[in-house]
């Protein structure tokens, strides 16, 4: 079918789809309006975001409910608030000749008073996220006893966002004859226990194949060191003047911070997490649609209802924890028909996650170079040459012309453009002209030992499982602390009362000013390089497997104690020694420990990932 008059739809949605301007419908709109038309059926319904679900749904929805009749007839749920109020309003906009409809949003963040009102005036169709809509049932302001139809809309974003059981004790309040449709742009097992649960034989459709990205988006992918992680993006960023971007970070902190620094740096950029209020975030998501934010640096979660159709990026600051997110995150381009480029910016070890994902999306990534500083500074320039070619004049300049003239009567054409132009290309120029490539090869991706052994540094910290550390804990302390990125601490050794652990020795100089004076639970903790280089493994020496590792686990134990044995004795022979020393030499030690501290301040107050001299962007 090629046309919506061919699905079957009555005049009043017809006149509206016209109104609206659409021509054709979607490969889903397609495939779900006959079927939810001609029989009353469950359906599940597979299909990217932004590939026109909403109608797939809502005119089957407003053609089939009585709109006479002032019971609510219809249940839309949808995840967030902001995909709540989007669906919301494109329904009323399918039903606009539809006489009588009453389509009501109940949601939280908003009075909840106001909400029963508007339903107990009559609501045909309730569009509702689940943790609203079950208290308004507890406190019996809403009936859905009656309905007919109940669509859960992104239903594996709503799981993943721990809806399952509101959704549950939802459902159980509707009538069991009812018509069930289940959207999702992916099938995990927990969207098909659900199907299982509240559907009887539903009709599946699917548009492409299961969790696939869909063709209108490339996916790329950068290799970088993770300290150039934040430079990295920058760059993409002025490679690409005119983008429209959401950036994807794993955590609130991390995406307060990448956003605080591009602003910082001129650019235009704004932060949607779980920590702002709703105030906060609908002022955001305002002026990222009114395109006032060019950037958007978001978490998943938060990231969830985001529907904008002109988004032309998606950067994957981090990648996500689960491989089926990323189907999502790339889902936020490439809508309405329109291209658009999903790019993963990762370090070495995170090469592999790419294999996967690959697997998962079933399309592969382009593996690309970030650019160097003459490649952007000749993108800007174009990029400027082309808007202003394209720029109408505007004639109440007119009446400064002559005092420009006067002032460029002795400049020929050629040195005026170069003058012109030279403002904007000397402001990329000067900071690019002597930054380092940040592509690193991936040939070696696969062995860390390659990596790192000839560059790095092993250390010797005072703590350990007594003081409720294992491995992925006092890692996560480490990066916490010293503001480094998660690649950038490795081989973490965790013993019960020390423990060891490597960064790159370019990071030397500030783990050891950091703990120059640091305490942790009211102790001084203790980092001194040491000379264990961790991370070897003893060959089998027998047949067997239990023997071996029994022995090889105590050789490493003998070793790393006979290291802290040494360490410890190193200590008390320096404290021996100093005790003996003038106290000229106490001055001049506790001079030198202020000198210390005074670094420590300093390299605390300047992260690695965002030190920049680049002049601030201008605002255009």
């Amino acid at each position: 079918m090629n046309t919506f008059q061919e699905l079957g739809l009555n005049k009043d949605l017809l006149q509206a789809i016209s109104d609206m301007g659409f021509i054709k419908p979607s490969e889903v709109q397609n495939k779900a309006i006959p079927i939810l038309l001609q029989e009353d059926t469950d359906l599940v319904a597979l299909a990217q975001t932004g590939t026109g679900k909403t109608a797939a749904f809502g005119f089957p929805m407003l053609q089939k409910i009585n709109i006479e009749s002032r019971t609510t007839q219809g249940l839309i749920l949808s995840p967030t608030r902001e995909l709540c109020l989007q669906i919301t309003n494109e329904i009323k906009q399918y039903g606009k000749h539809c006489k009588g409809l009453n389509v009501v949003a109940i949601y939280g963040g908003a009075s909840i008073t106001d909400q029963a009102r508007d339903v107990k005036r009559g609501a045909q169709i309730i569009v509702a996220t689940p943790g609203r809509m079950k208290d308004m049932i507890s406190r019996r302001l809403v009936d859905i006893s009656k309905i007919e139809y109940s669509v859960l809309d992104e239903a594996d974003e709503m799981l993943n966002m721990g809806f399952h059981e509101d959704i549950t004790d939802i459902l159980s309040h509707t009538p069991l004859e009812k018509n069930t449709w289940l959207f999702s742009a992916t099938m995990p097992k927990e969207v098909a226990s659900i199907a299982k649960e509240f559907m009887a034989d539903p009709i599946e459709i699917t548009v492409g194949n299961k969790n696939e990205s869909t063709n209108q988006v490339s996916h790329e992918y950068y290799l970088v060191n993770s300290r150039d992680r934040y430079q990295a993006l920058k760059r993409l960023s002025d490679a690409n003047p005119d983008i429209f971007s959401v950036i994807f970070c794993r955590t609130k902190r991390d995406t307060q911070k990448v956003a605080e620094h591009l602003i910082e740096d001129g650019y235009s950029a704004g932060a949607l997490h779980g920590d702002l209020s709703q105030n906060q975030r609908d002022l955001v998501m305002k002026s990222f649609r009114n395109k006032q934010i060019q950037m958007l640096v978001a978490t998943d979660v938060a990231a969830r209802g985001i529907d904008v159709d002109d988004i032309t990026h998606v950067i994957n600051y981090q990648l996500p924890d689960e491989p089926e997110i990323y189907t999502h995150r790339s889902g936020r381009t490439g809508r309405a028909g329109k291209t658009g480029i999903s790019m993963v910016i990762v370090s070495k070890s995170e090469v592999r996650k790419i294999k996967n994902i690959e697997r998962i999306i079933k399309k592969k990534f382009e593996k690309k170079e970030i650019p160097d500083g003459m490649e952007i500074c000749e993108v800007q320039l174009m990029s400027l040459a082309n808007k202003i070619h394209h720029t109408e004049v505007n004639h109440e300049i007119d009446k400064y012309l002559v005092s420009i003239n006067d002032l460029f009567e002795e400049t020929s054409k050629d040195e005026l453009i170069k003058k012109f132009f030279s403002v904007e290309f000397s402001r990329f120029f000067n900071y690019y002209q002597k930054t380092k490539n940040l592509n690193i090869s991936e040939s070696d991706s696969g062995s860390r030992n390659n990596d790192r052994n000839s560059n790095d540094t092993r250390y010797f910290i005072n703590v350990g499982r007594k003081d409720g550390f294992d491995w992925a804990r006092l890692k996560d302390f480490l990066k916490e602390n010293l503001q480094l990125e998660r690649d950038d601490v490795f081989k973490v050794d965790c013993k019960e009362s020390f423990s060891f652990f490597n960064t790159e020795t370019s990071l030397e100089e500030k783990v050891l000013a950091f703990f120059t004076d640091f305490k942790h639970d009211g102790r001084f903790v203790n980092v001194e390089v040491s000379n264990n280089r961790g991370g070897g493994k003893s060959k089998k020496r027998n047949g067997n497997k239990r023997s071996g590792r029994r022995s090889e686990s105590r050789r490493s134990d003998r070793r790393t104690n006979r290291e802290h044995h040494e360490f410890e004795s190193k200590k008390t022979s320096h404290r021996r020694s100093n005790s003996n020393k003038s106290d000229e030499q106490h001055q001049k030690g506790r001079s030198t420990k202020k000198a210390s501290k005074q670094r420590r301040s300093k390299n605390k107050d300047t992260s690695t990932d965002f030190v920049s001299s680049r002049p601030r962007r201008s605002r255009r």
